[in-house]
């Protein structure tokens, strides 16, 4: 039941959209369906993509580019299928993976995803905390502690409802975005060379594979999977067949225009970084200090300032979500729920430890997203799995096409993370 006034007048509007009484403009008719993307789509724009697309950008300019386009499509549909699930079933990914995996199995994939949500934190915590102390010259630790006092406190919001967490964490999201839209107007990027690598798939070297992998990890986030399923359970509730097709359609719409806002901040990181560093000659420019930094000499303070708070906003807001997807796992594998902070401080504590014993916090977010990357089949494989099967999912099962579309994107990701470890071993 919703738990605020808000919140029934969102559900409300909801239903008459769907019973085509609606009232207001085209606009206002979509908003109601507005929302559980945009938190999923926050993983999507998180430090840890920073840290990958800078060194991406600096070290190979507009190469890459084409693999962000990719993962974000791939994000479009991993997301649609897990919004979906939770749509069709009422119960969310991990519960759906205790009630028909055996228990050892269950309770092994609950393990990899609490390594992951630690992964996860760990870039997130790291950026807020960079963010606190390239803007305020906060210390490192006194930062990731304020980040935890802050992601608490937006935590908090969830006691009113889930409209006011929705709200705020898209007007985070839009801050990031807006800041990207001001970088990319001072950078001035070759456009014709940009629209050459979206559509040209290559790479050079294991160098660019490594950066590869860690931005597909870094933008198809697993944890944000899990939660995707948990947000649509119980949001806005049907039975009729009909309508509930019709809300999947506003529910994709919600996915590709979060997913698509999630795109563009990621492919404005990289081409940031290509314009400025790359171009310039700066290839070696590997860390968010040093780009924050650089940036001022080369494009004046501004462009320093608008970077430091969108990593700001980029680390608070991920970090925030990044608790509440380890909530959702832990609940749907074990049945266990702690309080949010006791779950905060558990996962704080590999970010504090890295922070006191001073390894390289770019470096750091990178590897991070490399073991995100590492657990992308344990939340890809069970989803498809489970929403092509019609006595799970009823009238919205998937089509076959659907299902080798994301069949064949996990082989994707399988394959990179194979050849990663492959030239890893190697040299």
């Amino acid at each position: 039941m919703p738990k605020n006034n808000l919140d029934s007048k969102t559900v409300q509007s909801a239903l008459d959209a769907l019973s085509r009484q609606p009232r207001g403009s085209r606009l206002t008719r979509v908003l109601p369906f507005l929302g559980p993307a945009f938190i999923a789509s926050v993983a999507y724009v998180d430090p840890g993509n920073f840290a990958t697309n800078i060194q991406g950008g600096a070290q190979f300019g507009y190469l890459l580019l084409w693999v962000i386009i990719a993962s974000n499509l791939i994000a479009m549909l991993i997301q649609t299928l897990s919004a979906k699930l939770g749509l069709a079933t009422g119960h969310n990914l991990a519960e759906h993976c205790r009630l028909h995996f055996p228990k050892a199995v269950s309770l092994g994939m609950w393990l990899i995803m609490e390594a992951v949500a630690m992964a996860t934190d760990l870039a997130e915590f790291m950026g807020a905390a960079l963010g606190f102390q390239l803007l305020f010259g906060i210390p490192l630790m006194a930062g990731a502690l304020l980040t935890a006092l802050t992601t608490i406190g937006i935590l908090g919001m969830e006691r009113f409802g889930f409209r006011p967490l929705e709200a705020v964490i898209s007007a985070m999201v839009a801050v990031i975005a807006l800041c990207y839209v001001a970088e990319i107007f001072i950078v001035r990027p070759d456009w014709a060379d940009i629209a050459a690598h979206v559509v040209r798939p290559r790479f050079s070297g294991s160098e660019s594979v490594l950066l590869a992998t860690g931005i597909i990890g870094a933008t198809v986030m697993p944890h944000a999977i899990f939660l995707h399923s948990s947000l649509m359970q119980g949001r806005i509730v049907v039975k009729d067949r009909k309508k509930l097709r019709t809300l999947y359609r506003y529910e994709i719409m919600d996915v590709v225009i979060a997913m698509g806002i999630a795109s563009f901040v990621n492919m404005s990181m990289l081409i940031m970084a290509a314009a400025t560093f790359y171009a310039t000659g700066k290839t070696s420019v590997a860390t968010i200090e040093e780009a924050y930094r650089t940036l001022e000499p080369l494009l004046g303070p501004a462009a320093k300032f608008i970077f430091g708070i969108s990593l700001l906003f980029s680390g608070l807001s991920s970090s925030s979500v990044g608790t509440s997807a380890g909530q959702v796992i832990m609940q749907g594998f074990i049945q266990r729920h702690i309080p949010l902070w006791i779950r905060r401080i558990i996962t704080m504590a590999p970010s504090l430890f890295v922070i006191a014993m001073g390894f390289d916090p770019t470096r750091t977010l990178v590897i991070s997203q490399v073991v995100l990357s590492f657990g992308l089949p344990f939340a890809i494989v069970p989803l498809v799995m489970f929403t092509r099967r019609a006595d799970i999912m009823g009238d919205l099962v998937n089509r076959r096409t659907t299902t080798m579309f994301a069949g064949f994107a996990a082989a994707v990701i399988v394959a990179l993370n194979m050849y990663l470890l492959y030239t890893t071993f190697t040299g």
